[in-house]
């Protein structure tokens, strides 16, 4: 395979990956990350004038995760450059490009163009290993944000997917009482056999104003303005669930409920873990496409 990648924008994260591809022999054309000072000095990295330059230097290019946080913009926050995503597409001709958390818009603006298009949030083993650091941003934020420890509060996961089973087993290792919401009597089935307390989505009203911290992982609103009236006015409310999150959050601030929407844990509070669990799943593809 060529050893020449192409990476464009991204967070701390895509930082780290370059440095880590850069350090297993890959010479890395940049654009939109001139502000990255560590990358600078390293090896094997070069800093394209354009961004037509650095896509020619690959067929395989890679672009940020998530890949917008607006619908029009790709992410680009080591950056001046603002980089739009039809633009992007407009240049992609015949490359192979690998991003994370692409819409269904930006697959239909490159249907019918000659670019293979691979979201690598959509991959099971990235999927599951991004779980742990998202778990572990969780706890943190709660430890920050509250005047008690973790050990002994009342704390409610909504949701029991990937993210839910993680984070509900590091709570209940460090003290916690945990509480699992699920819809699904499967769930709440394996809910009581890990040994915390099952809520059914059916009795969460009855249930939702004993908890000192909720930690929402379903992108979907389910703490709507007339089920935070139920909530605790002191608890706190971590919403982690990706757009648009699972909060009335306009609901919540005008009741005086403290809500912090966390998205992109893994890039905030583990940035060189994610990387290299990024570079794992990236390699994984290679192999498929050769």
């Amino acid at each position: 395979m060529n050893k020449n990648l192409c990476i464009i924008g991204g967070d701390l994260r895509i930082v780290k990956l370059i440095e880590i591809l850069a350090n297993d022999g890959y010479t890395v054309y940049t654009y939109a990350l001139e502000e990255a000072e560590s990358l600078m000095q390293c090896k094997g990295v070069i800093q394209s004038k354009t961004m037509v330059d650095a896509i020619a230097s690959s067929d395989i290019v890679i672009g940020p995760i998530p890949l917008s946080s607006n619908k029009v913009e790709i992410n680009t926050p080591f950056s001046k450059e603002n980089i739009t995503i039809t633009d992007l597409l407009a240049k992609l001709d015949g490359k192979k490009f690998i991003a994370g958390s692409i819409s269904d818009e930006v697959m239909a603006l490159a249907d019918g163009k000659n670019i293979e298009i691979i979201d690598i949030m959509t991959r099971e083993e990235l999927t599951v290993l991004n779980t742990i650091s998202t778990a572990e941003g969780a706890i943190q934020i709660a430890m920050q944000e509250t005047l008690s420890t973790i050990h002994g509060s009342n704390v409610l996961v909504l949701g029991f997917g990937r993210v839910g089973k993680i984070l509900s087993k590091m709570l209940n290792g460090i003290g916690a009482r945990v509480s699992c919401e699920a819809r699904k009597e499967s769930d709440i089935a394996w809910i009581k056999a890990y040994g915390y307390n099952p809520v059914h989505l059916n009795v969460l009203d009855e249930n939702i104003g004993k908890y000192d911290i909720i930690i929402n992982t379903i992108p979907s609103i389910i703490l709507n303005s007339d089920r935070l009236d139920k909530v605790k006015q002191d608890c706190l409310i971590i919403d982690i669930a990706s757009n648009p999150g699972g909060v009335d959050r306009d609901a919540a601030r005008q009741k005086g409920i403290k809500t912090i929407w966390a998205l992109a844990l893994p890039g905030k509070v583990a940035p060189i873990t994610s990387a290299e669990f990024i570079k794992e799943t990236i390699y994984n593809i290679f192999k498929e496409i050769n």
